[in-house]
C-alpha cells in the first residue's frame, strides 16, 4: 500500500499498471488518490461510519477527478468536511447512493458520459451519444433509474425497431445521418442500455441490470460485393471525377479503400509518418481494434507514393482547410457511385468487396481476417460461402490425381453422374 503526503508532484507522478492503484495520504487518515491503468486520477475518502466500531464496513466515496476544481489541497479540505459529517453520525457515501438511486435515466446518462466511458474511442462515443439523444433519452430520460424494468427496455427496443421514438437532432446533419430506427439500431440500443446499467451497478446506483438477457432482433448483415465488371465501371467513374475536379485525393482514397480493404477512418486519417514503403506497410498506432499493420500490395504502394505532399501537412489526404483532413467524402462518393450506376453501394462495401475477392481466390478466412484487422474470427465467417469455387477446384484436383493413379480413363474420370432409376 503506497503512502505519501498528497501533493501535486506526488499526484502527477503516480501511475498504475495492469490494475487500479491507490496512494494514501499520510496526514489525513482515509484520504487518498485512485489511479486507473488508463491514467484517470480521482481523489477518494475511505471511512467507517461512526457508532459501528471496527466491525462496521468501510465506506468509500469519490470526491472528484484530479484537475480543476479538485487539487490535493481542495480535495483534502473536502475530505475533512466529509469526515466531520461522519463524526456527527452521518454517512456521506450512503447518502450519495440514496441520491443516485433517485436519479433519472437522463441524469445517469450524463454521469456515464462524464465519468464512465473514458476507455471508449471517439468514434464509438459519437455513436453512443447519438443513440442516447435520438432514442434512449426521449423515451426514458425522465424515468427513475430504480423504476426501469426489463419490460421497459423491451418496449424501447420495439419502438426503435418501428422508428416510433426517434428524436431528430437540431442543426445541419451529414448525408445519411438522419436517425430512422430499425432492427440493427434497436440491438445497439439494448447493448448500450446494458452498458449504462452495468455502470450504475458499479456506482451503487442500482443492484441489478434489467437489460441483461434480453434477446436482440436478428439482423441480416448487408453484404454487397462488387463484381469485376462493376469495379471496371467504378474505375472509369473515378478517373472522370479526378479529371473533372483536378483533385486527386478523394479518388485516390476510394481506390485505396478497395485495394486494401481498410476502414474509411484508417485511410482518411492516414499520416505520412505511418507509411513505410521499404517494408510495404502502414503502421497505424491506433484503430478500431487497436494498433494495426496494413500490408500494402504493389498497386496500393504505387498509388500512395504517387500522391502529392501538400506543404507541411502530415496527412496523406489533407483537406482544403490547413491542418484538417479530407472532408465531404460521402458527397463525392454519392456522385461517383451514381455515375458508375452503383447507387446501392455504400463506401463500406468496398471493404467487403476486397474481402470477397480474397475469398474467391482461395485465401483462408484466417488470412482474410488478418488483412482486414478483424479481432474475432466470427466476423470473417460471413465470407466463407464465397470460397466455394476454390474448394470445388481442390476437390477436382484430388479426383484427377486419384483417377490417374487408379488408371481410370478420361471418360470415366469426367463422366456425368446419372441417377439410378429403380425398375
Amino acid at each position: 500500500m503506497a503512502t505519501a503526503k498528497l501533493t501535486k508532484t506526488q499526484v502527477d507522478a503516480m501511475t498504475a499498471e495492469g490494475a487500479r492503484a491507490y496512494l494514501w495520504d499520510t496526514e489525513l487518515k482515509g484520504f487518498g488518490l485512485s489511479v486507473t491503468p488508463n491514467g484517470a486520477k480521482s481523489y477518494i475518502l475511505q471511512y467507517r461510519p461512526s457508532g459501528g466500531g471496527r466491525s462496521a464496513q468501510k465506506q468509500r466515496i469519490t470526491i472528484g477527478k484530479h484537475g480543476s476544481p479538485w487539487t490535493p489541497d481542495t480535495a483534502r479540505a473536502e475530505a475533512k468536511r466529509l469526515l466531520g459529517i461522519v463524526a456527527l453520525g452521518g454517512d456521506p457515501a450512503g447518502e450519495r447512493r440514496a441520491d443516485r438511486r433517485a436519479a433519472t435515466i437522463g441524469e445517469l446518462i450524463d454521469l456515464y458520459l462524464a465519468e464512465g466511458c473514458a476507455h471508449k474511442k471517439p468514434r464509438t462515443l459519437i455513436a453512443d451519444r447519438a443513440r442516447f439523444e435520438h432514442h434512449i433519452r426521449p423515451a426514458l430520460g425522465t424515468r427513475k433509474v430504480a423504476d426501469i424494468t426489463r419490460a421497459d427496455i423491451e418496449r424501447l427496443m420495439a419502438d426503435v425497431i418501428a422508428g416510433r421514438n426517434v428524436k431528430l437532432a437540431e442543426g445541419p446533419r451529414q448525408p445519411g445521418s438522419v436517425p430512422r430506427g430499425g432492427k440493427g439500431v434497436a440491438g445497439q440500443v439494448v447493448t448500450l442500455m446494458g452498458t449504462l446499467f452495468g455502470f450504475a451497478i458499479k456506482r451503487g446506483i442500482r443492484p441489478d441490470n434489467p437489460a441483461h438477457g434480453i434477446e436482440k432482433p436478428k439482423v441480416r448483415k448487408m453484404e454487397r460485393f462488387l463484381t469485376a465488371e462493376e469495379i471496371a465501371r467504378l474505375g472509369a467513374a473515378l478517373d472522370a471525377e479526378e479529371e473533372a475536379t483536378g483533385n486527386p485525393f478523394p479518388a485516390a482514397a476510394i481506390r485505396l479503400l478497395l485495394l486494401t480493404g481498410a476502414r474509411r477512418s484508417e485511410i482518411l486519417e492516414l499520416r505520412w509518418a505511418w507509411t513505410d514503403f521499404e517494408r510495404g506497410a502502414l503502421f497505424l498506432p491506433d484503430s478500431k481494434t487497436g494498433a494495426k499493420t496494413i500490408h500494402l500490395n504493389a498497386p496500393a504502394a504505387f498509388l500512395l507514393n504517387a500522391l502529392p505532399r501538400v506543404g507541411g501537412s502530415p496527412l496523406v489526404f489533407p483537406g482544403e482547410r490547413e491542418g484538417k483532413g479530407l472532408g465531404g467524402i460521402d458527397k463525392v462518393w454519392f456522385r461517383i457511385r451514381d455515375a458508375a450506376g452503383l447507387s446501392d453501394v455504400r463506401l463500406h462495401d468496398l471493404r467487403h468487396s476486397a474481402a470477397s475477392i480474397a475469398a474467391a481466390k482461395g485465401a483462408s478466412l484466417l488470412l482474410i481476417g488478418k488483412v482486414l484487422g478483424h479481432r474475432q474470427a466470427t466476423t470473417t465467417e460471413r465470407y466463407s460461402h464465397l470460397s466455394a469455387d476454390p474448394v470445388k477446384a481442390t476437390a477436382e484436383l484430388i479426383g484427377t490425381h486419384v483417377a490417374d493413379a487408379l488408371g481410370l480413363s478420361g471418360k470415366e474420370a469426367g463422366a456425368e453422374v446419372v441417377p439410378i432409376r429403380k425398375k
